[in-house]
């Protein structure tokens, strides 16, 4: 395999950074190397215990590994497009309306599948824009496994005593330090809907390295006042303008209906991820991508 001596970085997520590589076969490849082989220990084994036993079109597919003294390594398939986050938060990149439809409603089907499917159900622990990838069609594909937990069959979730995940991402149990669920995805995956409605990050509440979970509250309520009181120009105020009124709003409004339930404080009242792909998938084909507020 030859990687350039790991001069090529394609991205970083929470155990390492990521590397462009070619194998032997030609096939273009994304190499993770753990910044620490010892501190990386626990996420290498986590990653590679997880990936390995899963098969999903959307969760990045693991070709091989490396561990040796000096290198821990994974061998992904390589994503041309790289992550989500370079196409909602810059300028110069933009997605239209049909490709985030699609890259939430294949996201919601890859965390079913890790919830709902697997022989051992699995809780991501860190969904963000940065740890969803994309083919170069925009077919979205979820990394990172490294934070991952197996979760138990019977809902009642795992302790822990560190919190795991990105801030701005996290579900309030985890500061309260209750059992830890499926639920936690659940809720990051209302806040990566809410950034591929509005192009930009949407956890303001985010400060000096903790949640307001007062902001928070705020945030969510506003919303929901704007929904449940139908008012067309408030809600196309929330949407992108990159998209320059390209995109269906009844869609539109299921999105951020969903959104809004899956960022509910009492985990109980969110959503699983079956239902939220059930509630995406029955707007899926709708073709009305032009809304005119004028």
């Amino acid at each position: 395999m030859v990687t350039g001596n790991f001069k090529e970085e394609v991205g970083r997520g929470c155990s390492g950074a990521v590397y462009w590589g070619i194998l032997d076969d030609k096939r273009v490849v994304a190499v993770k190397k753990l910044n620490d082989v010892t501190q990386g220990e626990e996420l290498f084994v986590a990653e590679v215990s997880v990936i390995g036993h899963i098969n999903h079109m959307n969760l990045v597919r693991m070709f091989g590994l490396c561990s040796e003294r000096k290198h821990q390594l994974i061998i992904y398939e390589y994503m041309e497009n790289q992550s989500l986050d370079k196409f909602l938060f810059n300028n110069n990149t933009t997605l239209q309306w049909r490709q985030r439809f699609k890259i939430a409603l294949g996201t919601a089907k890859g965390l079913a599948y890790l919830h709902h499917e697997c022989l051992e159900w699995i809780i991501h622990c860190d969904v963000k824009p940065e740890n969803i990838l994309l083919t170069r069609d925009f077919d979205p594909k979820i990394a990172d496994f490294g934070l991952s937990k197996l979760s138990k069959r019977d809902g009642s979730g795992f302790r822990t005593s560190h919190m795991r995940g990105t801030m701005g991402y996290m579900a309030p149990e985890w500061a309260l330090h209750l059992p830890i669920t499926s639920k936690v995805d659940v809720y990051s995956y209302g806040v990566v809907l809410l950034e591929i409605v509005m192009g930009r990050r949407v956890s303001s509440w985010v400060s000096d390295d903790e949640e307001d979970p007062v902001r928070v509250r705020t945030f969510t309520r506003d919303m929901r006042q704007v929904l449940e009181g139908g008012n067309e120009l408030m809600i196309l105020g929330l949407v992108d303008v990159r998209l320059q009124g390209q995109f269906d709003y009844e869609q539109l409004v299921t999105v951020l209906r969903v959104a809004l339930f899956c960022l509910e404080e009492e985990r109980n009242k969110r959503p699983s991820m079956d239902e939220v792909v059930n509630d995406l998938i029955s707007f899926e084909e709708r073709d009305n991508y032009s809304f005119n507020s004028t």
